[in-house]
């Protein structure tokens, strides 16, 4: 091999170096080649067969000899040549290698790979011998080898390939051989199907009746193959695993009789392995078809059993009462059947060994009993004519009356078929149809005399007792269901009378007719078409206008259906009805205006000759018409317009409906003209956008006043259209210089003062309400931050007439006749006098309090006192009802945890002074620490 490193580039050194470089790499190359030498793992690897030259130092010369000419006349140019890694590789030349039959297509899985001596670039190739399949394609740059097609190794396991490398002057091509391995692809496949058996009956439990056979192409585990059934729970075979040998179970036998054929369905499943990566076991399937022969080991079966035979009391001697039949329990191979009385029949019976057809012998009246039980035997001939197995059965023969009579229907005078009746509808249930006199007859004996009666007509409307005869019974119909006995619905009804034989085998029956004719009553209420009626009619109809018409009927027949209409309610004053044809019409005198009233509801009424009646309700839509024009309030309006602000224009339309009452204004005529516009839906005149200040409007008229004057009209829309016309003088002004919303809402409520009166009064009763709120809590908080202790003592005196204390406050108000607050809240509710009855009345709330300037004293606020100030209070209330002196109450906290008591009297003048100059002390110096705090 050579290496990069001996590589010259042109011109760089003469050619007596290069070959003297080049022979000493030779020669290291030899020795690296001796036996006793390894590879370097940082040498490229062997170069394949065609490239292993130079064995020895002898012909390494005499190369050497022979390249020195062509070293001397130029450049020497080596072919490129493929890496041998050996089978196991997946780089090199493909020499040996293997590939899974599995491995999908697309995948990469192998890399050429070989080199240039002259470290030149290469190029690989892969193609296949003329006429084979191609199942790789490589990258001629990197050596890739992607599979292309689908492999199978149970069609070609072993793919020829050419690859080659080339460096683009020389080209090198090897033949490889490229091994397929086998996956666990291909199912066991059953051999000789279909599979059918045939095994006699009496065949031994155990024995082996058939063999399978299932072959699998793949290799290894994945061929061999081993067998077991699809098992059912009452299987009577079993397979060996390995050699596929069908057997009969131990213990198990073949009846044909039983089951003739039998259906085994065996498995073949194969070793199992890996398949697309994962291990995959393979299974086929096959039915077995085993038709089980037949053998001469069941006795003869009788067909049809039990066995009944009669004799009548016209049989004679020879006719034929019954005939057995027996078949060989073998079907396969069946023998013939001889047949023979073997007890019971006292010489009055034979029988036929052929047919089984048993006779009688005697006539009936000789015969001892009613009832002969013969046992009949059935014998196998074999085939010498040899009985062989045999079976007895029991032949019954009763001796019995003739049925030669059947039921018979009679009425009064005898027999009879059609009976007929007449009655009124809806009788009531469980009523007896006495006007049907019906008997009925059997004339024979016994069995033969019993029937069954049976009413065929409309489901469930009469029954028939008794329903079971023997021999003679008087026949009841009764009704069951009085509703459908309608003569609405039907003017007679027809039903069938049935007599039916129960127990004999000729099944004599009788039929009568039975027609009932129905008579009408007055059963039915006259029924409205509908139950409301919805009617329109235009306004201002004239009298007698037809409305709408009402219909009523009643089935019933006769006078009983004849219908009569009567009107009322509340809203039928105006509207009559015709008593006959349901005609509903206005009064003669009526006027119907729907801006009066345009809906209207009332009753109709529909009554038979008996008073039967039903109710329908009946709507009455008044439909508006265009009657009424458009009108202002006035003809003359005068109206302040500000530049910039609509003025309003409004007229009312008293139709009812629209569109009669939808209004369009428009401008007739305006001095000056096209100066105005006005809004066709709301009646807003303004002016031209062009018109943006006095100046204009001035320069337009030429006249200080600014009044102009406009015709509007107000059009309706109905049809015909109505017209009204109003002068509008409006008198022009610039806006106020005050703006704002409040200028605004000003400016625009000047036609409507009683508005912008509400809105300044809303806004007073919103700041007073402020104000309230902050007095309140200002005096809440000088309240609890001014509290006293107390007085020590209660001083009782003679009761007098009550007097009122004023005390003037620092707070600009006047003291309250009623309290004079200076206790905490809670003694106040204590001193209360409980035996008050009334109150005075409530102070107004107090208002934000007047509070004096801050003096001018040197009091720092580090100073101040901060602690809470004792406070006394007292309390005055006054009562009710006969007296008319007060008392008055004070208490000390020290009687805050002792029952409150009522206590009388009236303190006096030096301790309510007291109290007085106390609180204004006290009310001072918070009103200080209001604003030094």
């Amino acid at each position: 091999m050579f290496s990069n490193d001996v590589k010259l580039k042109k011109n760089e050194v003469t050619w007596f170096s290069y070959v003297a470089q080049l022979g000493s790499v030779l020669l290291e190359d030899v020795s690296r080649r001796t036996p006793a030498s390894s590879h370097s793992p940082h040498e490229p690897p062997p170069r394949s067969r065609s490239a292993r030259r130079m064995k020895s130092p002898h012909s390494l010369r005499l190369s050497l000899l022979l390249l020195l000419p062509h070293i001397h006349l130029g450049q020497s140019d080596f072919a490129p040549y493929f890496y041998d890694n050996g089978p196991s590789s997946t780089s090199g030349n493909m020499a040996l290698f293997s590939i899974a039959e599995d491995t999908p297509v697309g995948a990469q899985v192998y890399t050429l790979n070989g080199t240039d001596p002259e470290g030149d670039s290469v190029r690989y190739g892969l193609t296949f011998e003329k006429g084979s399949k191609e199942y790789f394609r490589v990258e001629p740059k990197s050596g890739r080898v992607t599979l292309i097609s689908e492999l199978d190794r149970e069609v070609e396991d072993e793919i020829a390939v050419l690859v080659s490398i080339t460096d683009g002057r020389n080209k090198v091509v090897e033949k490889g051989r490229v091994f397929v391995t086998d996956a666990n692809d291909e199912k066991p496949e059953f051999l000789n199907l279909p599979f059918i058996v045939s095994v006699p009956e009496d065949t031994e439990a155990g024995s082996s009746i058939f063999k399978v056979q299932a072959v699998d192409k793949d290799l290894g585990s994945g061929g061999s193959v081993t067998y077991f059934l699809q098992t059912t729970p009452n299987t009577k075979f079993t397979i060996d695993g390995h050699s596929g040998v069908l057997r009969i179970k131990p213990g198990e036998y073949l009846d044909y009789e039983t089951s003739k054929t039998h259906f085994v369905t065996v498995v073949a499943k194969d070793g199992g392995g890996k398949y697309n990566g994962k291990h995959q076991v393979m299974t086929s399937s096959a039915t077995i078809t085993i038709n089980v022969l037949d053998a001469q080991d069941s006795p003869p079966t009788f067909v049809g059993t039990p066995y009944f035979g009669y004799v009548y009391e016209v049989s004679v001697p020879g006719s034929e009462i019954f005939t057995v039949f027996a078949k060989d329990g073998d079907q396969g191979n069946p023998n013939p059947i001889q047949y023979s009385i073997f007890n019971g029949s006292d010489g009055s019976f034979s029988i036929n060994s052929s047919s089984g057809c048993i006779t009688l012998t005697t006539y009936p009246i000789q015969l001892k009993n009613e009832l002969y039980e013969l046992q009949v035997k059935a014998s196998e001939v074999g085939p010498e004519n040899q009985l062989l197995d045999y079976t007895i059965t029991m032949v019954t023969i009763r001796v019995v009356d003739l049925n030669n009579h059947p039921p018979t229907f009679y009425g009064e005078n005898g027999p009879q078929n059609r009976f007929e009746l007449t009655m009124y509808e809806h009788p009531p249930e469980g009523e007896i149809l006495r006007g049907l006199k019906i008997t009925v007859n059997d004339s024979d004996q016994g069995a033969n005399a019993k029937f069954r009666l049976r009413l065929v007509g409309p489901g469930r409307v009469l029954r028939v007792v008794p329903q079971t005869v023997l021999n003679e019974a008087q026949v009841t119909i009764i009704v069951e269901n009085s509703t459908a006995i309608d003569y609405e619905k039907y003017t007679f009804l027809s039903f069938k009378l049935l007599a039916v034989e129960i127990d004999t085998p000729e099944r004599f029956s009788a039929t009568a007719d039975i027609i009932i004719h129905l008579l009408d009553t007055n059963d039915n209420t006259p029924k409205f078409s509908t139950d409301f009626y919805i009617a329109r009619i235009p306004e201002n109809s004239p009298g007698g206008s037809n409305v709408v018409s009402v219909t009523a009927t009643d089935p019933d027949s006769g006078l009983w259906g004849d219908v009569k209409y009567s009107i009322y309610g509340s809203g039928a004053d105006l509207f009559l009805i015709h008593p006959t044809s349901g005609i509903i019409y206005t009064q003669p005198w009526a006027t119907l205006d729907a801006e009066v009233k345009s809906k209207y509801n009332f009753y109709v009424k529909a009554e038979d000759t008996e008073g039967k009646y039903s109710l329908a309700e009946v709507f009455v839509t008044v439909l508006d018409l265009n009657d009424h024009p458009p009108e202002f309030d006035e003809n003359f309006l005068e109206k302040t317009m500000i530049i910039g602000a609509p003025v309003k224009v409004e007229a009312v339309d008293d139709d009812a409906e629209e569109p009669n009452n939808v209004i369009e204004y428009s401008i007739m005529k305006a001095d000056p003209e096209n100066v105005f516009d006005i809004n066709t839906s709301t009646g807003e005149i303004k002016l031209k956008p062009f018109i943006k200040s006095m100046e204009i409007v001035q320069n337009i008229t030429r006249q200080k006043d600014c009044k102009w004057s406009v015709v509007v009209q107000a059009r309706d829309r109905g049809s015909p259209s109505f017209t009204t016309t109003a002068v509008v003088k409006i008198d022009i002004t610039e806006a106020n210089p005050l703006s704002g919303p409040m200028a605004a809402f000003l400016m625009q409520s000047r036609d409507n003062p009683l508005k912008a009166l509400g809105m300044v009064a809303g806004v007073i009763s919103v700041m007073v309400m402020v104000t309230v709120l902050i007095s309140t809590a200002m005096y809440m908080r000088n309240t609890k931050s001014n509290r006293i202790a107390p007085a020590r003592r209660i001083i009782r005196r003679k009761r007098r007439e009550q007097q009122q204390w004023n005390f003037k406050t620092p707070f600009g108000q006047p003291d309250s006749p009623d309290k004079v607050v200076a206790d905490d809240v809670e003694s106040n509710t204590a001193n209360r006098n409980k035996n008050n009855n009334s109150s005075w009345p409530k102070p107004p709330p107090p208002t934000a309090p007047v509070l004096p300037p801050p003096p001018l004293a040197n009091l720092r606020v580090t100073e101040r006192q901060r602690s809470a100030v004792p406070t006394i209070s007292g309390s005055l209330t006054s009562r009710s009802c006969s007296r008319t002196s007060s008392q008055k109450s004070l208490t000390s906290k020290d009687t805050e945890d002792r029952p409150s008591q009522s206590k009388e009297g009236n303190v006096s003048s030096a301790l309510v002074s007291e109290l007085k100059k106390k609180l204004e002390q006290k009310i001072i110096e918070a009103n200080q620490g209001y604003y030094y705090y």
